[in-house]
């Protein structure tokens, strides 16, 4: 560990890559409060996957800090019939960005991976040395090996060239800018919008898959922003952090206040013939409580601000206004 004086942000020029996604979106927010300059560039401008694009950026703005969210995501259904795109873009973005970073001074880079980094069967709760040592989740690899890779190269950029590129690994995120289309969302937006389609139709019932028995830990991704400027100030080591809720909740009783915050009056039946997934995911949070920080907001207090961002944008999903 070679942790020093917290870092002020007062004053610094920080690049937020990836500034219009979900996680980068709430880092701006939360920056905004930290009296620094905020640097964001559209990809018409500078195509983060062209390494000449992002060096030619970067050397002329100089940025001091690096928040690198940018990515290409998806659920399982965009992981399995993009596994090319998801595999190059990510790796591209990644190593165009720390390279980058290094050439041109920045003095700390931020790299944001992924709790699917870790085995499908890791112990549970996740600790951070559970990394390699054992198979990836075979829906989502293609992501979770660009996602390593990137982990490593800030590493290896660390102690080849002394410079402060660090890493945090966030469990399962949701919150106002998340992707509710269907042939791409996660778990949260997906069960959110169907149980809005259910309402609007009057249905009887909403059909889970699986039994609902597998428990997840999920984030409000003002909470992960939040703990990534925590970890810009005051963390600096090669080894990275996990970042999490530390509390996990059943598919079902996730379904159920889903339903509730939605106002959908049916019931929930649950399709036992299809595939439960990992019984439980659930990261290890213990290094962030013992350095000071946890998250804070609940988890149904979080579904309704999500449910309410979905309905100030739902003209951006055809069929449901």
């Amino acid at each position: 560990m070679t942790d020093s004086a917290p870092l002020s942000l007062q004053g610094k020029k920080i690049w937020v890559a990836g500034h219009k996604g979900m996680v980068g979106s709430a880092v701006m927010r939360r920056l905004a409060k930290e009296g620094c300059e905020l640097l964001s560039v559209d990809r018409s401008a500078c195509d983060l996957i062209r390494q000449d694009d992002v060096e030619s950026w970067m050397g002329k703005h100089k940025p001091d800090l690096v928040f690198l969210c940018a990515a290409t995501v998806g659920g399982i259904l965009a992981n399995d019939t993009r596994p090319a795109n998801f595999l190059y873009e990510n790796m591209m973005i990644e190593a165009n960005i720390i390279h980058a970073a290094y050439k041109t001074g920045v003095k700390k880079l931020l790299f944001l991976g992924s709790s699917c980094i870790y085995p499908r069967m890791a112990p549970q709760p996740m600790r951070e040395d559970a990394l390699l040592t054992g198979a990836l989740e075979p829906t989502n690899q293609w992501y979770a090996i660009a996602k390593i890779a990137g982990l490593k190269l800030c590493e290896a950029y660390r102690r080849q060239y002394g410079v402060d590129f660090i890493s945090a690994m966030p469990t399962n995120l949701y919150g106002p800018g998340d992707n509710f289309d269907l042939n791409a969302s996660h778990v949260i937006p997906a069960l959110m919008r169907r149980a809005h389609e259910a309402k609007q139709s009057k249905a009887a019932h909403l059909t889970i898959w699986g039994t609902g028995s597998p428990r997840r830990e999920f984030l409000h991704v003002d909470d992960l922003a939040d703990a990534l400027v925590f970890l810009m100030q005051t963390y600096s080591d090669e080894s990275t952090i996990n970042v999490g809720s530390g509390e996990e909740v059943s598919i079902a009783a996730l379904a159920e206040l889903v339903r509730d915050v939605v106002g959908f009056q049916g019931a929930l039946s649950f399709d036992a013939s299809k595939p439960d997934g990992t019984p439980r995911k659930l990261l290890d949070v213990s290094r962030m409580k013992e350095r000071g920080w946890a998250s804070k907001t609940s988890l149904p207090d979080g579904l309704k601000t999500t449910y309410q961002w979905f309905l100030e944008h739902i003209r951006d999903y055809r069929g449901l206004d």
